[in-house]
């Protein structure tokens, strides 16, 4: 009996979300998929897989030798994306790359090299630097790259010309980071939401995938939780860099767990997302994709499984 009254006030409090006979949970609010390079990502919890993003030539990746000229190991950077490919066919879990660059000659020719190997869309990701990604941007116009292109990120604290900037280079796809100072306020990060929908619209900005901000395992819950409300509300794909929770702490979990140890702590990091329907996960370093894949592999297709059962999800 304290079981049936205790699973009553869980679905009271979960209001926002509509359970029906096929799906765990589904939402009220109309869900929105973006196709980008071939890539859907967004939709129903269950409705298309979701989209895994691994970042390459980050902060001292190992296959770069001089992140300013940017210098790599070719054959190196090639074996993983290989292994990437390799786990998206064995999975059929889509994916895009994160491509990570701190100057302009770094970042044309990490993009240039990374399209070369791979027809998955990628997001520029120049750290934040304006410089960069005003170069990238329009070389990724130049040579014809735009629809398989998303820019990270775009947050409450970018001006109006990093905006003009992909409006003049015909970048319709971004990442809006709700980042804020106030780690674990929701509405915060909601109200961010709001600023960046407004300008981004102005801005000719089509197709946003909202990343809900995670600095640390405290916010991690409040990102979740706030992913769940921005599908609610706005029915827009939406995920994380859950691996923060554990990266930005990487010292103290290591010396606590031990090197194993703190691979099954990032690992849980980006499985809770997806567990509560994150449509895309940032998951960390490219390296990690060995874990990540078959891990997600398993969660979706017993969820899937789930989905075809024509019996109530839920029992109480």
């Amino acid at each position: 009996m304290l079981v049936r009254v205790e699973a009553h006030k869980f679905l009271n409090r979960c209001q926002y979300l509509s359970i029906d006979v096929i799906h765990m949970f589904r939402f009220t609010t109309p869900q929105i998929t973006y196709e980008i390079g071939g890539v859907r990502v967004g939709g129903q919890p269950g409705e298309n897989p979701p989209v895994l993003i691994g970042s390459i030539f980050y902060h001292r990746h190992k296959v770069v030798e001089d992140e300013s000229k940017g210098v790599f190991n070719r054959v190196e950077a090639e074996g993983l994306i290989r292994t990437v490919e390799e786990l998206s066919d064995k999975t059929k879990l889509p994916f895009m790359l994160d491509v990570v660059g701190s100057t302009p000659e770094a970042i044309v020719k990490f993009i240039e090299f990374t399209v070369g190997v791979t027809k998955a869309p990628i997001l520029v990701d120049t750290l934040g630097s304006i410089e960069v990604s005003d170069v990238a941007l329009r070389y990724v116009r130049e040579v014809g790259l735009v629809s398989r292109v998303v820019y990270n990120s775009l947050t409450i604290k970018s001006k109006d010309d990093e905006f003009r900037m992909l409006r003049e280079n015909n970048v319709k796809a971004a990442v809006y980071l709700l980042y804020t100072d106030k780690v674990m306020d929701m509405n915060t990060r909601l109200e961010n939401l709001e600023s960046l929908l407004k300008k981004g619209k102005e801005f000719g900005i089509e197709k946003v995938l909202v990343d809900t901000f995670v600095i640390d395992l405290p916010s991690l819950s409040v990102a979740t939780r706030t992913a769940i409300e921005v599908k609610r509300r706005y029915g827009l794909p939406v995920g994380c860099g859950a691996h923060n929770a554990i990266s930005t702490q990487r010292k103290a979990f290591k010396e606590r767990f031990g090197t194993d140890g703190l691979r099954i702590c990032e690992l849980t990091s980006n499985l809770m997302t997806i567990v509560l329907g994150c449509d895309f996960i940032l998951y960390g370093p490219i390296e990690s994709s060995k874990d990540v894949f078959p891990a997600i592999y398993t969660l979706y297709t017993t969820y899937r499984y789930l989905l075809r059962r024509k019996e109530s999800t839920l029992q109480l």
